[in-house]
């Protein structure tokens, strides 16, 4: 399992989250404490936002500890915005293309978990993947593979409803092929460059852990794999089921189920604006 972590607020070093604090994500890359795997070795990726709209990125196969730059890159570098990962790789090579977050024009994705047998749904999963969509793939990964199926079903115009629907296409696909050995496990972090989401999601209750903290010391809110500073108060887990919005006004916390079912996998299902749902006001 990997690690990862997401900050929005105000303009801070990149190290005030990847680095400094006393369980940093480079700590967790040597020493997780609420993974399968304390060790996350296979790789680092940073994406940040700055005065442009799609986000920079800056990924390698060394390990995060071991590569001399990251620490340099994230004194220097300051950001409103960045997600960033450490990786411990479960499908697809040790590469740089494999390696998190994954970009497509301003948006950014990052993910924890797996697509329980993946090589028996993989071929169904990349048919439902347009052209443009599918030729911006870069690596061979189920975690950038469900990054373009969000894509497809909607993402840059309704994260919710884009999750809604991939969600039971790939739950679809693994029931079509008996592929139930393993279970779905989808803890993802992802934005364009305004607002930060978040989701847990599994099928058998064990997706992989997320904290949220609202009140950061340099006035920021954040997400992580486990709290920056140890277990305390101001970190909160985030529940199953629930995708997390984040942005300069405050969070909102949505059910991924609509109805209690998920939404109608089949082409062409009604997207409700994000604007609409803002309306709701905080959690």
């Amino acid at each position: 399992m990997c690690r990862l972590a997401a900050y929005l607020g105000t303009e801070i070093p990149l190290e005030n989250i990847i680095a400094r604090p006393r369980h940093s994500l480079l700590v967790q890359s040597l020493d997780a404490q609420e993974a399968k795997l304390r060790v996350n070795g296979d790789g680092f990726g940073i994406a940040w936002y700055g005065h442009l709209p799609e986000p920079g990125l800056f990924k390698d196969v060394l390990p995060a500890w071991a590569d001399t730059n990251l620490r340099s890159i994230c004194r220097l570098v300051r950001s409103p915005l960045f997600l960033a990962h450490v990786r411990a790789a479960t499908t697809g090579a040790t590469s740089r293309d494999n390696c998190h977050p994954f970009t497509y024009g301003s948006w950014s994705f990052m993910h924890n978990g797996g697509i329980g047998d993946f090589p028996l749904i993989r071929r169904d999963m990349e048919l439902l993947i347009p052209d443009p969509y599918y030729g911006a793939r870069r690596g061979t990964t189920d975690s950038e593979l469900f990054f373009h199926l969000l894509l497809t079903n909607g993402l840059e115009t309704d994260p919710l409803q884009a999750l809604r629907i991939s969600i039971a296409q790939v739950l679809e696909l693994v029931d079509r092929h008996r592929a139930t050995e393993k279970p779905v496990r989808l803890t993802c972090v992802f934005s364009e460059g305004t607002r930060i989401f978040a989701f847990r999601y599994s099928n058998d209750g064990q997706a992989p852990s997320l904290y949220r903290s609202d009140n950061l010391d340099h006035g920021g809110r954040a997400v992580a794999s486990e709290p920056l500073e140890g277990q305390c108060a101001r970190w909160k887990p985030l529940l199953e089921n629930m995708l997390l919005e984040i942005s300069a006004e405050g969070t909102i916390e949505l059910p991924l189920l609509a109805d209690g079912a998920l939404a109608d996998p089949a082409p062409g299902a009604a997207a409700v604006p994000v604007q609409e749902r803002a309306a709701a006001g905080p959690a």
